[in-house]
């Protein structure tokens, strides 16, 4: 692979070697590497000369799987601004605490969302608004057409207003009449600020360089060169591009060999994806546990034609052992399974097909070293149980303003604490014992128990909470809240749903409820969460 200093070094070179072929698709329509190499500089221009947007300042990026994503993003970075992903999913409270630590001056959002913007943006230290519908980039009259049942038919786009606001294709055109000036970046220039929960479920921001994410790129295509075909993969994306796998593996590794990703913008919607199946000639997909039982578990998917299909890789959760076989026998392709964070880029380990150990998560990528220690620090010997180190070019220099847990994650070596608890054989596999941290896994989707916690004691008539993660068939863990209520109270479970509803986003609210006199406590007073995962195995 060529030695790029940049994310930009990179994307220009692919844009000109792939000019012609197919870059992104969605919902129809499809986008090549000319196309995006043009559009994206034209958001780069209106970023230069229409805000207040220097290199190095932030930009927040709230959009799901739609082809506006890799403009705004790759035209973001060619004007050298810094990217903060952010959920389209999540409620105001959590996108003004993400906003307001990354000290982003400017939002790109999708219109179906806005609203949440709204609520919050006096808040933050955002000065101008993007807007986009969901069929912004596609050509006349399925712009109209799309974006007109989504607004005025299925009412999906509720009425919002900013003081200083623009739409995307105002801000592309006014990027079209100016010059754009190309920035100077170096391989150790922020890249991302990309965000991750804590132990406590305060959010940070991992701080991601050009390098990093340039080094995990690479390490992802040595580790599977023999696999991957440039210029001929179709890959379908149903991961949000806003996660650090979904980026990489789509907008890092594939495109920069010249391959074609097919976004999905809702992959809730099960039909929807299937049918992406049936309308593209796939080779691959990277996906989640979750995702993969949908999908088996639809009758039209029983009948796509896989036989040009090659490649399923899978991260985000454990993937779970009868789901793997059962893809397998539909598909004809082995579930690919592998390990990662956000704080390192994130891909750490891989299985691959010609060295796989199913329930494994695979051996380290490439210039990527991996150990198990005790609590005291203490490097253990193959197949010992101990908290996994990573050290390599794609762990993260910190995170952003928080010199504490900086030190705490990382020591002066390089060596990041992932906080999972895993085993290393003599032969290198590595296998994920347990979690350190109580943060629970829903498709993928980190929720962090204190959190949760805070807004149930929210209520007046909750007297105690504790959350756990319970294990469940589909999305690998669901949440599961004990509480112990006033005498008074009549709360049950849809009541107490709706209250949460209000505050936390939906894969955050606990599914499952059980009340209790009283929680197990230390002698200090602190709820032992560990006894009652005990409890619920």
């Amino acid at each position: 692979m060529p030695n790029h200093h940049s994310i930009v070094d990179m994307f220009n070179d692919a844009c000109e070697q792939y000019a012609t072929l197919d870059a992104f698709s969605c919902l129809g329509n499809t986008m090549t590497f000319a196309e995006l190499d043009h559009l994206s500089k034209q958001f780069a221009t209106y970023l230069q000369h229409h805000t207040t947007l220097a290199p190095g300042d932030r930009i927040a990026i709230q959009l799901p799987n739609i082809l506006q994503y890799p403009v705004v993003l790759f035209g973001a970075i060619r004007a050298g601004i810094v990217i903060v992903n952010t959920n389209p999913l999540y409620t105001g409270k959590e996108l003004q605490g993400q906003l307001k630590d990354s000290g982003a001056k400017v939002l790109v959002v999708l219109a179906n969302v806005a609203n949440s913007v709204e609520e919050i943006i006096d808040q933050t230290d955002i000065q101008q608004v993007i807007l986009t519908e969901v069929a912004d980039l596609h050509p006349f009259p399925k712009r109209q057409l799309i974006n007109g049942v989504v607004k005025y038919i299925k009412k999906q786009v509720p009425e919002c207003h900013f003081s200083t606001s623009v739409s995307l294709r105002k801000a592309l055109s006014l990027g079209a009449r100016d010059s754009f000036s190309p920035v100077s970046l170096q391989s150790s220039d922020i890249a991302f600020l990309q965000y991750t929960g804590g132990t406590t479920g305060v959010a940070k921001g991992a701080i991601l360089t050009h390098a990093n994410l340039l080094a995990n790129k690479d390490q992802i295509w040595e580790h599977w060169k023999e696999s991957l075909l440039p210029t001929e993969e179709v890959f379908v994306a149903p991961l949000p591009l806003y996660h650090i796998y979904g980026f990489t593996m789509h907008c890092m590794t594939l495109l920069s060999i010249g391959c074609h990703s097919v976004l999905v913008p809702n992959p809730r919607d099960i039909p929807s994806l299937v049918k992406v199946f049936t309308s593209y000639p796939l080779t691959g997909m990277v996906g989640l546990n979750t995702l993969f039982v949908a999908l088996l578990n639809n009758d039209a998917f029983k009948q796509v034609d896989f036989s040009g299909f090659r490649i399923t890789t899978a991260g985000g959760m454990a993937l779970v052992e009868d789901t793997a076989k059962r893809w397998e026998a539909l598909t004809g392709t082995m579930v690919i399974e592998g390990y990662g964070l956000t704080e390192t880029s994130p891909v750490v380990s891989s299985n691959l097909p010609t060295d796989y150990q199913l329930g494994s998560i695979g051996k380290a990528l490439p210039q990527t070293q991996c150990k198990v220690i005790d609590d005291e620090g203490n490097t253990l010997a193959n197949d010992e149980v101990g908290e996994l180190c990573v050290k390599g070019p794609q762990v993260m220099q910190g995170y952003w303003e928080r010199p504490e847990e900086t030190a705490h994650a990382l020591d002066d070596q390089g060596w990041f604490k992932t906080g999972d608890v895993a085993t290393i054989g003599p032969n290198g596999f590595i296998r994920i014992v347990d979690r350190k941290k109580d943060m629970i896994n829903v498709s993928g989707f980190n929720v962090y128990p204190n959190e949760v916690e805070a807004v149930l004691l929210a209520h007046p008539e909750i007297l105690e909470a504790a959350v756990v993660a319970v294990p469940d068939s589909n999305s690998g863990e669901a949440v599961k809240a004990f509480v112990v209520l006033t005498q008074s109270s009549t709360l049950d479970d849809d009541a107490i749903k709706e209250f949460c509803k209000a505050t936390l986003t939906a894969y955050k609210v606990p599914r499952f409820y059980e009340y209790r006199s009283e929680l197990p406590k230390t002698t200090v007073g602190k709820v032992l969460r560990r006894a009652l995962r005990v409890e619920n195995p």
